[in-house]
């Protein structure tokens, strides 16, 4: 029998689908949950982390230093040695029980080849701890001090303990006052148990020594095998006490224990000064840290909040001139955004004022072919004759096509800055773009159109033939401004003469110019022989060029980071003195040639 499969329906689907846009909304409020959490302002993330960073240090110090350990080791050290003096002193005041044991000096010194078996005889003497003989002792060694002292017998009873020996009829009591007093403040108790909390330690608790257990204890039972040991341990208010055991022995004869053990709080009070330090420390730097942060704070975020409030304004600012800070004398990151953002702005009001400039040039220059128009069709109804009527008829002809002829520049020079700025430049040679479009200008030119001759001139020794010619750029809008130049330069050359086009290689740069055989340049007019709409052409020839060639390929030239300009070409004096005559007019353009690399 075949199982049967349960395929997936549509409820099922939605329920998929609401399930993955729970989660995703669950993402998307933790997301929007760690950004609140984040400040907002500059200033304050430039304080949190810079007391970020003093936090960890301190975190690191505190928790990362060896100054405990390093007090735990010199404990040690004191109490052993300390243990060692207080354990043989109470091991030559043990004595002997002679109610139990009988010893005859005579047999003990019959020979002196049985040295040997009566040392072994003495240490297998019973010698038993007396507490009357050693309360003494510990009260005179362990008077002014901080220790406590335990002596266990090797059966493990306890025999004397230092904090209950008595003193001119008192009883010797070493605890210290509970870590939080009823009369300390309420800070100052949590302030305690959040010490206590963060520095907890991970020691075994100390389990107090009853009268007679001592042999359960792993340091004892050590002890009366006649080892050493230290161990530290925690008392029931968590503080750190170190214990040293040394076994009490005479001869090679263990009497006992000696437990030698500080005092609660001893350790942890320097442990509690040294973090008290620390913290003052860590107070006093985070007051100047916070101090220093909010200085520098100012010097970055103020004059960013100037330049936002100064953008703000230049978004809303429709009819005034906003003028943004100037921090370019700071001569940091603020000062080149402040510059950035003032030459951006700048450039914005220069394009703002152009593109207000080129309608109105626009709006004047679609105009005059359009009254010219009107008044041919108004004209058209009192024509008397078929002559008439066909000259007004060419007169419409002609401004439809100057019409045309301007419509398409203005949309060729209107999109020209959004293309050149969204194609991507990359290496030609403008060398090889010269001589395709001279060779095509030469080969679909009239009988009435000058011929065009191409020149290279000699390249410097040592420069690669190969890319000695390469500019980075667009070889459509170069190429355009070439044609240009030349369609420009041919109408204004006399029949019968030639172009020349010569390129040439100029330092960094490549340079490439247009030499007609016309009537040149009048000397007021070579500045203005770039600008949209305007033209100079003789007589007969009004309406056949738009004026924005020569305009187009600047802003191309610009675009490119460039140059051109116009000048005239001079023939020498005729005679001494004399001026010297106009041989036509040059188009020169440079333009930076490529980095290799």
């Amino acid at each position: 029998m075949l199982d049967r499969v349960k395929t997936p329906d549509a409820s099922d689907r939605a329920e998929a689908d609401e399930a993955d846009a729970a989660e995703s909304g669950a993402l998307a409020g933790k997301k929007s949950w760690f950004r609140g959490l984040a400040p907002q302002r500059l200033t304050s993330r430039i304080v949190l982390l810079n007391l970020l960073g003093l936090i960890i240090l301190v975190t690191g110090i505190l928790y990362f230093n060896q100054f405990r350990q390093g007090l735990i080791d010199a404990r040690v050290q004191s109490l052993t040695t300390q243990a060692q003096i207080i354990a043989a002193a109470i091991a030559g005041s043990a004595t002997v029980d002679t109610g139990s044991i009988v010893i005859d000096p005579d047999s003990l010194a019959d020979s002196s080849d049985d040295a040997v078996a009566d040392a072994d005889q003495l240490s297998s003497l019973d010698f038993p701890i007396d507490p009357e003989t050693a309360g003494p002792i510990l009260k005179r060694l362990l008077a002014n001090t901080t220790v406590r002292a335990r002596i266990i017998d090797k059966d493990g009873n306890l025999v004397v303990d230092s904090r209950f020996l008595y003193s001119r009829g008192d009883i010797i009591q070493s605890d210290l006052p509970p870590l939080n007093s009823p009369d300390d403040g309420l800070f100052k108790r949590w302030w305690n148990e959040l010490i206590t909390w963060a520095f907890s330690y991970e020691y075994p608790l100390q389990v107090e020594y009853g009268f007679d257990n001592g042999k359960e204890f792993p340091e004892v039972a050590a002890a009366l095998n006649g080892a050493t040991v230290s161990v530290v341990r925690l008392n029931d208010r968590r503080q750190i006490i170190v214990l040293v055991t040394v076994p009490v022995q005479r001869f090679r004869a263990v009497l006992g224990a000696l437990v030698l053990s500080t005092t609660g709080g001893e350790i942890d009070n320097v442990l509690r000064a040294e973090r008290q330090v620390v913290f003052m420390t860590f107070g006093f730097v985070a007051l100047v840290t916070i101090l220093l942060s909010v200085l520098l704070a100012s010097t970055i975020a103020l004059p960013l909040r100037r330049l936002a409030a100064a953008a703000e304004r230049v978004r809303r600012g429709i009819n005034k001139r906003v003028e943004i800070p100037d921090f370019t004398a700071r001569r940091d990151e603020i000062g080149d955004l402040s510059g950035a953002v003032r030459d951006m702005t700048t450039a914005l009001y220069n394009r703002i004022e152009a593109i207000e400039a080129f309608a109105a040039d626009v709006s004047h220059e679609l105009k005059n072919p359009l009254t010219s128009m009107r008044s041919a069709v108004e004209t058209l109804a009192y024509a008397k004759n078929d002559e008439q009527r066909n000259r007004l008829v060419e007169i419409v002809k002609h401004d439809v096509k100057r019409l045309d002829r301007l419509i398409t520049d203005i949309s060729d020079a209107s999109r020209l800055d959004a293309e050149l700025a969204r194609a991507e430049a990359h290496p030609l040679d403008l060398r090889q773009l010269l001589e395709s479009i001279v060779s095509y200008a030469n080969d679909t030119r009239k009988p009435e159109q000058a011929e065009i001759a191409l020149e290279i001139a000699k390249l410097p020794p040592g420069m690669d033939s190969a890319r000695a010619y390469l500019v980075q750029g667009h070889d459509s809008r170069l190429g355009q401004v070439a044609r240009n130049l030349i369609d420009n330069a041919r109408s204004f050359t006399r029949p019968g003469t030639k172009l020349t086009v010569r390129i040439r290689r100029v330092g960094g740069d490549i340079e490439f110019r247009v030499d007609d055989c016309g009537p040149g340049i009048r000397p007021d007019n070579l500045e203005r022989v770039f600008e949209r709409f305007y033209t100079d052409r003789p007589e007969g020839s009004f309406g056949s060029n738009s004026g924005l060639g020569l305009s187009i390929s600047k802003q191309i030239v610009d675009a490119h980071r460039g140059r051109i300009w116009a000048e005239n070409r001079h023939g020498k004096a005729a005679e001494a003195g004399g001026e010297r005559p106009v041989l036509g007019a040059r188009f020169t353009v440079r333009i930076p040639a490529a980095q290799d690399g």
